[in-house]
């Protein structure tokens, strides 16, 4: 059965494609929920008339899909999980969860709907994920699965011990041992060089 899309059908086309569907799915899914019309010859003379309207929104919906893409293309969104001792987590990670932290840390609302998780995400660390936009229009980007409570080794203070050697004011010689946190370490590293650069 030929019948015009009204909107986007997955995989099938959008608004304003005619195709060819099995007559169940038309009359059961496309005309009750208005995602389109049958193709008789009074409809295809309209879709004829409102062609150039049609194209002008598609052109819109493909420019703002392709900003859409170009600003999730390669990011990383980092996702929380609870995992258990050998690393695997308790659950998995669905694509609500995914959804989310794209809105939070990318400030994009995506539908959970298009977003395809190749299988199912149960392992700490990072994952490609792609997002469906708008037609053939998808962007990649890698969602990084993190231990609830986890501190990334770069934040956590290290204490280092270090020996100073020199002549004290009396003329002998003497050893001090110090100790510093990283964080003062690199505060002091950052001070030397500024030091320098005057």
């Amino acid at each position: 059965m030929k019948v015009i899309l009204l909107q986007e059908l997955k995989g099938r086309g959008g608004e304003g494609d005619v195709i060819d569907v099995a007559q169940g799915f038309a009359v059961n899914y496309l005309l009750p929920r208005k995602v389109a019309i049958e193709a008789t010859k009074g409809n295809l003379k309209q879709l004829e008339q409102r062609s150039k309207n049609i194209r002008v929104r598609e052109d819109a919906r493909l420019n703002e899909s392709n900003a859409l893409a170009e600003a999730l293309e390669g990011k990383v969104v980092t996702v929380f999980a609870k995992v258990g001792e050998e690393g695997r987590l308790f659950g998995s990670i669905t694509t609500v969860m995914i959804g989310e932290a794209i809105a939070d840390q990318l400030g994009v609302e995506i539908d959970r709907r298009k977003i395809e998780t190749h299988g199912h995400i149960k392992d700490v660390g990072p994952h490609l994920v792609n997002v469906a936009i708008y037609r053939e229009v998808k962007a990649e980007l890698t969602v990084d699965v993190v231990a609830e409570g986890h501190v990334a080794a770069e934040e956590v203070p290290v204490t280092l011990v270090s020996e100073v050697e020199g002549i004290g004011a009396d003329g002998e010689p003497f050893v001090e041992v110090v100790e510093e946190t990283s964080d003062q370490a690199d505060s002091g590293v950052a001070l030397d060089e500024a030091t320098e650069a005057e």
